[in-house]
C-alpha cells in the first residue's frame, strides 16, 4: 500500500521509469517498464531482483547476447488470428527478424549453467517455438522484406513478364527520346521519368503538339509537360495490368502464409512475451551498471541495513557532470525503528529522506539498488510519505492542515510493517504548538511500532528521541570552521541547525544575530553551543582515531615482515650451515692440492730458486682469492635512503656493469647482439634494449647490489616471478577500484621481466571498465601502443598492450 496516490512522483520514481525505458532495445520491453509495480512479497522481490542480477553478471562478463530486432508484434499477431486476414510484407519481415532474435535468446539462455542463472533459465520453461515457422517465412520473404519471386509459379511468371514489358517500354521510349533530341525538341540532358505510375518523356510545352500522346503532368512553371507517347500507351497499360496481377498474387501468398501461422499463434504470443521480458530485464541490468547497483541480501521482514547508499537520480545526474555524491549508511530494525534526522538547512536532510524512499521503493519494485556489498534490504507492506507543500484551494487545505491530514492517515492505517517518511516534522504553524503536536504523534507512532525516517528542527523532538527506546537521533554533519554542510549522515546524536552561524556567514548584521541570541533564551543557546562543541570534538577525535589506525597498520606490517624474516632464517639455518661446511671442505681440498703440487714442483726442480719463487707467488695469489670480500651493509628505512648511482655513460661492452635508466636496478652485461644486450640481474638473465641501459662503476654496482639484498632479505626471486608470470590478465567481473591495483602490478611485473606484448581481458559491457583501464595505461611511458584485439579473438572486449 502506498500513500499518497502520487507517491512515485514525490520520490522521483517516474524519472526512474523513463531512464529504464531509455535502456530498452524496443517498444516490446518498454511495455513491461510501464507495468512495474510495488510488491510486498519477499519471494517476488527475490525473483525479480535475481533476474536483473543474473543479467547484470552476463553484461559484466561481456557475454554476446542478441541486441537487435526486439519488435512488438502483438497487434500483428492479433490481426493474424482473424480468419481471411493477412500480414503485410513489412509485418512478415519484422516477424522473421524478431523470431530469429527470439530463437537466439532461447538457445543462449538454455545453454547457461542452471546453478549460476536459475531465474533466467526459468523464463524459458514452456516456451517452444517451431523452427519450421521461421523457415516457412524465410521461404516467402527475402532479405529486403519483399515476397520472393519463387514464392509461387504464377508470381514468378508475372514478374518475368512485367520485367520484359518494362524493358520493351524503355527501349521504345529511348528511341522516341533520341529522335526528339535530334530534332532539338528536348534538352540533351533530358531523361525518362515516372508520372502517375507510368513512364513519360519531359517535353517543352510549346512542342507538346509535335508528338501524339497523353499528357500526365506539367511542371510548376508550366514550361514542361510530361507526355506518354501513343506508342507506349498499350505497353504501359499491359504493365499496369501485370502490376495489378502481381499485387493480387502477393496478397494470396501472404494470406496462405498467415493461414499457416494461425495454429502457431499461441506459442508465438508466449514467445513474444518472453522477448519483451528479456528486453525489460536487460534494461534493468544496464541501468544497474550505470549506477553501480547490486542485489543486497534479502531480509523477509521490515528491516534496513544499507552501507553507502546513493540517491539514484542524484547519482545519475552527478555522473553526467563529473561530480560525486556523498552516500549515506543507516540501519532500521526492531530495536531502532525510527530515525530522527536534524541539522542545518540545505544540509541534506530531505535528500536523505528521499534516498530512503526511492531506494526502498526501487527494491520492492524488483530493481537493483545502489548500495555496497554487505548491505541488507527488508520488505515493508506499506510506504507512506509526507513531503512538500500539499496545500489545496479546492479542498480548502492549508500547508499545515495537509500535514495533519497525512499524520492522521499514518496513525490510522500504519502498523508494524509500515515505513513512514516525514519531512520537516511539525512545521507550518506556531512552533510551540507544532512541536508539541509533533511530539505526541511521534510518541503514538513509536507505540504502534511503525518504522520511519523523520527530519526536524525541533529541540523537543531531539530530546524525546534521546530519551525514548525505539527512536534514534541522527545528524547531518557540518563543518564548524568553514560553516559549510558536509552532507554526511551521522547516527547516534542530534544535530544543530547552526542558524546563527549561517546568518553570520551570509552577512546578516552582527547586531541582528546578537539580538537574536538574547531573544532565544539561555537554555536553547546552551544546547546549541553544546551540540556545536560536540561536533568540533567529534571531528578532532575522528582525526586522532584515524592517525592511531594508520599507525597500527604500519606496526602490523612491520611485525609481519619481522615474523616472515624470522621464519625464513629458522627454516633455512640448517641448509645454510650445511652449504657453508661443504664449501669449507672444498676450499680445504683445493688448498691441500695446491700445497702438494707446490711441494712436488720444488722437489722436481731440486729447490731451484726461480721455481720456488714462482710456486710461492702462486700460493700467495690463491691465498688472496680465499679472503672474504668486505661489503658494508646499510639498513636504510626506505628506498629514498639509498644514494643515487653515478652514471659513466659511453659505449657499453661485454663485461660492463650497467643499470636500467630511471631505476635503481643494476646488472652485468654478458653478451651484446646488435641493439640488445643479455644482462645478468641477480640470478636472472634478461634481454634488454641497449638504449635502456647506462654504464656504471663496478664499486657502485656492488654497493647497490648489497643495498638491494639488505633492503629485502628474502630478495625478489625473478626466476620465480618469470615462471609464474603470464602475458594475459582477466579482470572481468571486477569493480573499477579492484581492477586498477591489479593492472598496476601486472604492468610493473611485465616491464621488470621485459615482456613486449600483453593482453588485458575486460569484456565489452558498456565500455566503462575498458575506458578506465586504457586511461590508466596512458600514464606509463613504457607503454608504446594500446589497441583492440582482432574481432575473432575478442575485439573490443580485449586490450592489446605493446611495451617499448
Amino acid at each position: 500500500m502506498l500513500y499518497p496516490k502520487n507517491f512515485e512522483e514525490k520520490i522521483g520514481f517516474d524519472q526512474i521509469r523513463q531512464l529504464i525505458k531509455d535502456e530498452c532495445n524496443g517498444t516490446i520491453g518498454k511495455v513491461f517498464v510501464d507495468k512495474i509495480r510495488f510488491s510486498s512479497q519477499a519471494d517476488v522481490i527475490k525473483k525479480l531482483t535475481g533476474q536483473a542480477e543474473e543479467f547484470r553478471k552476463l553484461l559484466v562478463e561481456g557475454e554476446e547476447f542478441p541486441n537487435q530486432y526486439f519488435f512488438d508484434l502483438n497487434e500483428a499477431l492479433q490481426k493474424a488470428a482473424i480468419e481471411n486476414a493477412f500480414l503485410t510484407e513489412t509485418e512478415c519481415q519484422d516477424l522473421k527478424l524478431s523470431l530469429q532474435t527470439l530463437l537466439q535468446c532461447l538457445v543462449f539462455l538454455k545453454g547457461k549453467d542452471e546453478k549460476r542463472f536459475p531465474y533466467l533459465k526459468e523464463l524459458c520453461e514452456g516456451v517452444v517455438i517451431d523452427k519450421n515457422v521461421l523457415k516457412k517465412i524465410e521461404q516467402i520473404i527475402d532479405d529486403r522484406g519483399k515476397v520472393r519471386d519463387n514464392a509461387s509459379p504464377k508470381l514468378k511468371e508475372i514478374r518475368s513478364n512485367l520485367l520484359g514489358e518494362q524493358s520493351r517500354l524503355r527501349k521504345v521510349l529511348d528511341t522516341i527520346l533520341r529522335g526528339l533530341k535530334s530534332q532539338n525538341l528536348v534538352a540533351d540532358d533530358a531523361n525518362l521519368t515516372i508520372r502517375e505510375g507510368r513512364m513519360v518523356i519531359p517535353l517543352a510545352a510549346e512542342y507538346k503538339r509535335r508528338i501524339k500522346g497523353f499528357v500526365h503532368d506539367t511542371s510548376s512553371s508550366g514550361q514542361t509537360v510530361f507526355i506518354e507517347p501513343e506508342e507506349a500507351l498499350d505497353i504501359n497499360n499491359e504493365i499496369r495490368e501485370l502490376e495489378y496481377a502481381e499485387r493480387h498474387e502477393v496478397v494470396k501468398i501472404l494470406t496462405e502464409l498467415t493461414n499457416y501461422l494461425r495454429p502457431h499463434l499461441p506459442a508465438l504470443k508466449k514467445g513474444y512475451g518472453l522477448l519483451g521480458i528479456i528486453d525489460f530485464i536487460r534494461a534493468k541490468a544496464r541501468f544497474a551498471l550505470k549506477i553501480n547497483a547490486i542485489q543486497p541480501e534479502l531480509v523477509a521482514q521490515p528491516y534496513i541495513d544499507w552501507r553507502n547508499a546513493y540517491h539514484t537520480l542524484l547519482l545519475h545526474h552527478f555522473q553526467s557532470i563529473g561530480k560525486t555524491v556523498v552516500p549515506l549508511s543507516l540501519r532500521l530494525d526492531a530495536n531502532n525503528r525510527i530515525l530522527l534526522i536534524s541539522g542545518p538547512n540545505a544540509g541534506g536532510k530531505s535528500v536523505c529522506l528521499k534516498t530512503v524512499g526511492l531506494t526502498q521503493y526501487m527494491w520492492q519494485c524488483g530493481l537493483l539498488i545502489p548500495v555496497e556489498e554487505g548491505s541488507k534490504a527488508g520488505v515493508f507492506d506499506k510506504l507512506f510519505i509526507d513531503i512538500g507543500d500539499e496545500q489545496s484551494l479546492e479542498n480548502d487545505l492549508s500547508t499545515y492542515s495537509s500535514h495533519l491530514k497525512n499524520m492522521k492517515h499514518f496513525l490510522l492505517a500504519g502498523d508494524s510493517k509500515t515505513l513512514c517518511l516525514i519531512d520537516e516534522f511539525g512545521t507550518g504553524t506556531d512552533p510551540q504548538f507544532g512541536g508539541a503536536i509533533a511530539e505526541a504523534v511521534l510518541e503514538k507512532m513509536n507505540k504502534q511500532l511503525l518504522f520511519g525516517v523523520i527530519t526536524t528542527h525541533f529541540t523537543n523532538l531531539k530530546i524525546f528521541a534521546d530519551n525514548t527506546a525505539g527512536i534514534e537521533n541522527g545528524a547531518m554533519r557540518f563543518d564548524t570552521q568553514n560553516l559549510e554542510p558536509l552532507f554526511q549522515l551521522e547516527i547516534g546524536k542530534p544535530g544543530s541547525s547552526f542558524a546563527l552561524e549561517i546568518a553570520q556567514k551570509i552577512g546578516l548584521p552582527k547586531e541582528i544575530t546578537t539580538a537574536a541570541k538574547s531573544k532565544i533564551g539561555k537554555d536553547k543557546i546552551d544546547m546549541e553551543s553544546l551540540l556545536k562543541d560536540l561536533e568540533v570534538e567529534k571531528k578532532y577525535y575522528r582525526q586522532k582515531n584515524k592517525e592511531v589506525q594508520d599507525e597500527q597498520i604500519r606496526l602490523d606490517k612491520l611485525t609481519a615482515e619481522y615474523q616472515k624474516l624470522t621464519t625464513f632464517v629458522t627454516q633455512n639455518r640448517k641448509q645454510l650451515l650445511n652449504e657453508a661446511k661443504e664449501e669449507a671442505k672444498q676450499v680445504v681440498r683445493e688448498a691441500n692440492q695446491k700445497i702438494e703440487a707446490a711441494i712436488r714442483s720444488i722437489k722436481e726442480s731440486a729447490a731451484d730458486k726461480d721455481t720456488t719463487k714462482q710456486v710461492r707467488k702462486e700460493l700467495d695469489d690463491y691465498k688472496q682469492t680465499l679472503k672474504p670480500e668486505l661489503i658494508v651493509l646499510q639498513t636504510p628505512q626506505n628506498e629514498e635512503d639509498s644514494e643515487e648511482i653515478t652514471e659513466l655513460g659511453g659505449v657499453i661492452q661485454e663485461g660492463d656493469y650497467v643499470k636500467l635508466i630511471d631505476t635503481q636496478t643494476v646488472g652485468r652485461v654478458l653478451s651484446i647482439n646488435k641493439k640488445d644486450a643479455t644482462v645478468a640481474i641477480g640470478e636472472l638473465k634478461s634481454n634488454i634494449k641497449l638504449n635502456r641501459l647506462v654504464k656504471i662503476k663496478r664499486k657502485e654496482f656492488r654497493q647497490q647490489d648489497s643495498f638491494v639484498q639488505n633492503r629485502n632479505p628474502n630478495g625478489i626471486n625473478l626466476n620465480e616471478k618469470m615462471s609464474h608470470f603470464t602475458f594475459e590478465i582477466d579482470v572481468r567481473g571486477n569493480r573499477v577500484e579492484e581492477v586498477l591495483p591489479k593492472i598496476t602490478q601486472f604492468i610493473d611485473n611485465a616491464i621488470m621481466l621485459s615482456y613486449q606484448e600483453l593482453r588485458i581481458v575486460h569484456g565489452t559491457g558498456n565500455g566503462v571498465l575498458r575506458n578506465v583501464i586504457r586511461e590508466h595505461l596512458r600514464k606509463y611511458k613504457e607503454v608504446g601502443s594500446v589497441q583492440d584485439e582482432h574481432a575473432d579473438r575478442g575485439g573490443a572486449g580485449v586490450t592489446i598492450v605493446n611495451l617499448r
